[in-house]
Order: structure tokens, then C-alpha cells, then sequence
């Protein structure tokens, strides 16, 4: 069993590969539709803004980030989807490559549930400060549940590719990835929250991967194992 400290500590290694704070370019596709669909006085209305049989279904396999060889996390919602603007829902791919991990985040507008359809997942959530870290081990047709707004972390431990489905009580989510935010604070001040301020901070950080696909190559025990090699070795 993980304490907070331990599990960050430890996901820490596995997540260092470039930090990128800059702002990131927004994801919604048809920007007036979403305004539109919000201002419809009525459903029959709405309808009338998505006439065409293309306005209600979507492609996952069709997002430019589906190949990618370190997996995806690949979202139908009211940016990516009109459709769903207001319907308080979206559904997310979760494509994890052999030793693929989501790194620490959490979604600040939604709770999240998580079916695992193939391969054998583990997810580590932590709700609040005080709560015991929950361990789940998403083997095929397992469902569990991270509350809105709890750090959640989620590793591949196959060496085949898993694929999970991902539930979300909003059509708007949003997702906070922990390490590249704290890393976009002043340096002194992290050193602080770590009570060493002999803590090498910029180094240790400088490798910090961007958001990129959603998804990272995990921990050093499952590429050795599953002898996965990166681009950085």
C-alpha cells in the first residue's frame, strides 16, 4: 500500500521526460455550433443545428492520436463532439501500450468511471488528505470509480497493449496533469513543499513529459520486464 508521498516519489522517475508550461491549443472543434447548441430555446431547435447524420457519431480510431505506439487518451465531448454540449457526459478511449501509463492527474469538473476491456491496469486514487490510497486492479469487464477531483494514476502492466473505457459526468471535464502544473510554480516554493530546499528542483524537472497524447511509457520495472525500449534510450 502507497502513502501519498510514496506513490508521487515513485510515479516521479517514470514521468520524467520534458516539462512544457505553455498554454495548450484549445481542443474544441466547431466553437460557434457549441455556442449555438447552448442559446437553442428547445430540443426541436437543437436538432435543427444538427441535421446531418455525421452531428452523432464519432470515430475514435479517426483522431490523429490513435497510432500513437505510446498510447491515447482520445475524448468525445462537447469540444470534440457538439453534440454532447450540455448533456452533461463524455466518453473517453483510453489506450495504453505495453507498460503505458495516464500519470497523475484529475479531472476537476467530473467523476470518473473506468472499465477496463482489455490487458491488466492498476489504478492507484487518492481522494483527500487523510484517506487511504485505493489500489484497484483493472482486469477485462472491471469497473472503478475516481470521485470528481481526486489524483488518480493508472499503469499497464502487460506487455500488450490495454484498452479501457472512461466515463465522465460532464461534457467538460477538464484534466489537471499534477507534475507539469507544480513544475509552472517557483522554484523555491517547490523546494518548500518538499522541505529540502537543497533539492535540485530544475533538474529534476526538466524532464517532465508535456500532456502530449495523455498517455506515457510507465515504470522502469514493466520496461525491463516487457523489454520496452523509448526514443530517450
Amino acid at each position: 500500500m502507497f502513502s501519498q508521498k510514496t506513490l508521487f516519489l515513485l510515479t516521479l522517475p517514470s514521468l520524467l521526460s520534458a516539462t512544457d508550461t505553455t498554454a495548450s491549443k484549445s481542443r474544441t472543434v466547431n466553437a460557434s455550433l457549441n455556442a449555438a447548441l447552448k442559446a437553442a430555446a428547445t430540443n426541436f431547435d437543437r436538432n435543427a443545428l444538427l441535421s446531418q447524420d455525421t452531428d452523432w457519431y464519432y470515430d475514435f480510431d479517426l483522431h490523429p492520436n490513435f497510432p500513437s505506439t505510446t498510447g491515447a487518451v482520445i475524448t468525445a465531448d462537447a469540444a470534440t463532439f457538439p453534440v454532447l454540449t450540455g448533456a452533461g457526459i463524455s466518453i473517453a478511449l483510453l489506450k495504453l501500450a505495453p507498460c503505458g501509463m495516464l500519470p497523475p492527474h484529475l479531472h476537476p469538473r467530473a467523476t470518473n468511471l473506468v472499465t477496463a476491456i482489455t490487458g491488466n491496469t492498476t489504478s492507484w486514487m487518492i481522494g483527500e488528505n487523510g484517506v487511504r490510497t485505493r489500489k484497484v486492479d483493472l482486469v477485462p469487464y472491471r469497473l472503478t470509480v475516481f470521485p470528481q477531483g481526486s489524483l488518480h494514476v493508472m499503469q499497464n502492466n502487460d506487455c500488450e497493449p490495454a484498452l479501457l473505457i472512461s466515463a465522465l459526468n460532464s461534457d467538460d471535464s477538464g484534466t489537471l496533469n499534477i507534475l507539469p502544473s507544480l513544475w509552472s510554480i517557483p522554484q523555491d516554493i517547490i523546494q518548500a513543499g518538499f522541505g529540502d530546499d537543497s533539492i535540485d528542483t530544475a533538474g529534476l524537472g526538466k524532464d517532465i513529459p508535456q500532456v502530449g497524447t495523455g498517455a506515457i511509457i510507465g515504470s522502469d520495472e514493466c520496461m525491463k520486464r516487457c523489454a520496452v525500449h523509448t526514443n530517450k534510450e
